[in-house]
């Protein structure tokens, strides 16, 4: 089984931020707020200054783009310890969950009629981001990417579910997908995930990685039942209150 740091970076290049910047084996990044991961620090690898000095680095950068400092961390290895003892504490505020669970897995197979398209549909959009009218940061981040794929499942002119793939290397990531209440439970994402698989092996993806929040039960057990597995978590950590003031203002 690869480290987790190369997983973990592989994911982060099929989710680019607007704006970045690297601190030796870290990467600060930011999207205007449009997700977790394209707006905290990657901290992987060695950032080439003594930690406390690299979190510092993180808390400018966040906050001259207009971001609450955050870190995203492999959970268990040393640097997490290392956060404790300065004064960082996991980020369980974050709606979207702060503790993730990275899955790797088998590329589907053609299940049903899903199609991938080569742009965004506005329906896509409205799945996959909530919205038909995007923000710059959303389109950036869900759009750039080295090589990126639109599924969409349809009934009749009915676009009802969504989702978003992207290669990097020999691994297809898979983001976003989304059906619509009425059409749950119908393989629909199933449907989805077969028609991903196949565009991301012609582009030479030889598995899959996906990252669910542990707290997504329904989706957990959807790629269990796909054949996934568990490669490592993530966490997100914030500074203590008052430990990371702006020094910009």
């Amino acid at each position: 089984m690869e480290p987790a740091e190369t997983l973990e970076l592989q994911c982060a290049l099929a989710w680019p931020p607007v704006t970045g910047e690297r601190l030796g084996g870290w990467w600060l990044r930011a999207a205007a707020g449009f997700t977790g991961r394209a707006n905290t620090a990657l901290a992987i690898g060695d950032p080439g200054l003594p930690v406390a000095d690299a979190l510092d680095r993180v808390c400018d950068f966040a906050h001259s783009h207009g971001l609450e400092p955050a870190v995203q961390v492999i959970k268990g290895g040393a640097l997490e310890r290392a956060l404790g003892g300065l004064g960082w504490v996991p980020n369980v505020a974050h709606a979207a969950g702060h503790e993730v669970s990275v899955l790797v897995g088998p590329l589907g197979t053609p299940d049903g009629t899903a199609r991938m398209l080569h742009a965004p549909t506005p329906e896509w959009w409205e799945l996959c981001a909530g919205t038909t009218e995007p923000s710059a940061a959303q389109r950036h981040v869900l759009t750039t990417a080295p090589a990126v794929g639109y599924g969409v499942a349809e009934t009749g002119t009915e676009t009802v579910g969504a989702v978003r793939g992207a290669v990097v290397d020999d691994v297809l990531h898979v983001s976003r997908l989304a059906v619509r209440p009425a059409y749950r439970r119908k393989g629909v994402a199933v449907d989805l995930m077969g028609a991903v698989g196949v565009w991301g092996a012609a582009l030479g993806a030889t598995r899959c990685a996906l990252q669910v929040s542990v707290t997504n039960a329904p989706a957990l057990a959807l790629y269990d039942r796909l054949g996934f597995s568990e490669h490592h978590r993530y966490r997100y950590w914030v500074p203590a209150t008052g430990s990371c003031e702006d020094r910009s203002s």
